[in-house]
């Protein structure tokens, strides 16, 4: 299952590579398809699929991250935009800070363990069902959809992991949340500049 979701991941990113510039052609569909059957093929002397290399560089990925890997492939396929930018801001913000709060901790910056919330805190479930309550009032649905189907793959064990964290976030996702965060952060300050700018033109007597 974990290699599955690694080459889900992998190919909603060559996929939205591949239609940066020219959108989703048949060409980018075929290829996206073939890299997916090419990443199960056997190398090496212990005939280990090429995803199985792939795992040991970037270890298992958060269940968030492949359903949001696989809402941008169906997107991508089917021309349809599930996702709003309303939708995303939020969803970045809310793993930007997840990951504040977990990595530095866990990482041994202070007496307060994070990490171990995972281990079946109730406190974690509580702060996790307000949160979900939260965007779900503000007709946010796509933050709920991934705890609830996080909150299900950690009670069905699909990952090697028993934290509850590794199923919600992974440092490749906690880095492009952030990123899209300063980016959302730097696209504001650059609005409020040329707003202000152009209400500070002298006129013209």
């Amino acid at each position: 299952m974990a290699l599955l979701c690694i080459d889900l991941v992998l190919c909603a990113g060559l996929l939205r590579l591949l239609a940066w510039r020219h959108g989703v052609t048949l060409w980018a569909k075929w290829a996206t398809a073939i890299f997916f059957v090419l990443m199960w093929c056997p190398v090496g002397a212990a005939h280990l699929p090429l995803v199985a290399y792939v795992r040991g560089i970037s270890s298992d990925l958060s269940i968030s991250l492949v359903v949001i890997a696989c809402v941008g492939i169906y997107q991508r396929l089917c021309g349809v935009r599930l996702v709003s930018d309303r939708e995303r801001n939020a969803m970045n913000l809310v793993f930007a800070a997840g990951a504040l709060l977990l990595y530095p901790f866990a990482l041994g910056w202070g007496d307060w363990d994070s990490y171990r919330l995972g281990w079946g805190s109730t406190g974690m479930w509580a702060v996790l069902f307000i949160l979900s309550l939260m965007c779900w009032g503000r007709g946010l649905r796509l933050l709920p959809m991934l705890i609830a189907i996080g909150l299900l793959a950690w009670a069905s064990g699909v990952l090697e992991s028993t934290n509850l964290w590794d199923y919600l976030i992974d440092p490749w996702l906690a880095v492009g949340a952030i990123f899209q965060c300063f980016k959302m952060a730097g696209r504001q300050l650059l609005a409020r500049f040329r707003t202000a700018r152009g209400g500070a033109a002298p006129s013209l007597s």
